[in-house]
């Protein structure tokens, strides 16, 4: 496969299934518009004042880096520079730390008035906002002060990656010795969903010059880890994992069960997808989405709805974002050739937006495959 990187062009996916490029197209806009100008049961992007706004994740209505760094990348994706703005300005107002261990992170919860409820970060939320923020550099240019994007974006790879140096107090994101991302800094575990490799390469070529090496071997090392956290048969993997890829056990007094596939690990395949989209290096994730895709379609087929561990023993539990589900199995045929790939496809068109109070992490996840399987996630 030449991929996008080298070629500039993006599959879409559901053209290929049958779709038509209007009928894609408006399902594209009309999905960023509920999530963002919805009726007050549909949306969760608010705008504060003249110039701020935040997302407000609706299952625990709190705002999260994660929900504010998603919905930079899909304003940048689509070319919403008035709403990236505004949520950069907020993310910058209320969730930078400026002090203490964490200095030059961003506390992951606050209230929607802007008071912390962690003055700890996480660092999916830390990957997401550079990456947005080169994007709009690339796209719409630096503008002053912190919508200088570039110079944003490269001061926190540089915390991400020098805390804990001598004269920088507090914790690295990255693991110095294995270039794998931490759970959370002051950790010596990972989450398999964190891994982007298909940003760092991008890291690897607008970071700091001196940190663009660090980058190059974090690609690597995240493609490397993603094939020892996934099981070689189902193709899932454990929302937290050890270093070897191992699900996480520990823990479990403080942060309650993380290893199994739930909440957290629906993003691997979806990740696993777009890293072939761009850059296509690694035949292995071709595997691994045909893996998951059988898993679903002809082992689970009746039960996509079910909380599995990576060997795929279902659980009692069920899934707390089963929209998710389908919306990351789909994005999984941006890599799958399998049998299965257009079938996955085809369930997510068929699947409107959830509602209701936990409508957040889904309907973003199901915003982000929109973009992916239309070919409009793309490296700018």
């Amino acid at each position: 496969m030449t991929a996008a990187y080298q070629t500039g062009k993006y599959r879409n996916v559901f053209l290929e299934c049958g779709y038509s490029k209007e009928e894609i197209q408006e399902r594209v806009e009309k999905t960023f518009e509920t999530i963002f100008y919805g009726t007050e049961e549909e949306r969760f992007y608010h705008e504060v004042g003249e110039d701020m706004a935040y997302v407000e994740d609706t299952g625990n209505h709190d705002v999260r880096t994660e929900g504010m760094s998603y919905a930079m990348m899909v304003c940048v994706q689509m070319n919403r520079k008035e709403e990236f703005d505004r949520l950069w300005k907020w993310v910058r107002t209320y969730m930078y730390i400026p002090k203490g261990p964490g200095k030059n992170y961003f506390a992951w919860s606050c209230g929607t008035d802007g008071t912390w409820n962690s003055d700890g970060p996480a660092p999916d939320g830390e990957e997401f906002f550079a990456m947005s923020l080169f994007f709009a550099w690339r796209r719409w240019g630096d503008g002053e002060g912190i919508f200088e994007y570039s110079k944003e974006a490269r001061a926190i790879l540089q915390e991400c990656v020098h805390k804990g140096e001598p004269g920088q107090p507090g914790d690295s994101m990255w693991d110095a010795k294995n270039h794998l991302i931490k759970f959370i800094p002051n950790c010596d575990f990972s989450d398999p969903s964190y891994h982007l490799p298909h940003f760092y390469e991008l890291f690897a070529k607008w970071a700091n010059p001196e940190d663009r090496e660090f980058w190059k071997e974090a690609a690597k090392a995240s493609r490397d880890y993603l094939h020892k956290a996934c099981h070689p048969k189902t193709g899932l993997s454990a929302e937290y994992a050890d270093y070897d890829g191992t699900p996480h056990k520990g823990h479990q007094e403080i942060f309650g069960r993380h290893d199994w596939y739930y909440s957290d690990a629906y993003r691997t395949i979806a990740n696993i997808g777009l890293d072939y989209e761009w850059f296509g290096v690694d035949s292995w994730q071709v595997e691994n989405a045909n893996h998951l895709q059988k898993f679903y379609c002809e082992d689970q087929k009746l039960h996509w709805d079910g909380v599995f561990l990576t060997d795929g023993t279902r659980l009692e539990e069920k899934a707390l974002h089963p929209v998710a589900i389908i919306a990351t199995n789909a994005q999984a045929s941006l890599a799958a050739n399998g049998p299965y790939a257009k079938e996955c496809v085809e369930k997510f068109w068929n699947t409107p937006l959830r509602t209701g109070d936990r409508r957040y992490y889904d309907n973003f996840l199901y915003m982000f495959s929109m973009l992916a399987l239309s070919g409009n996630y793309r490296i700018y």
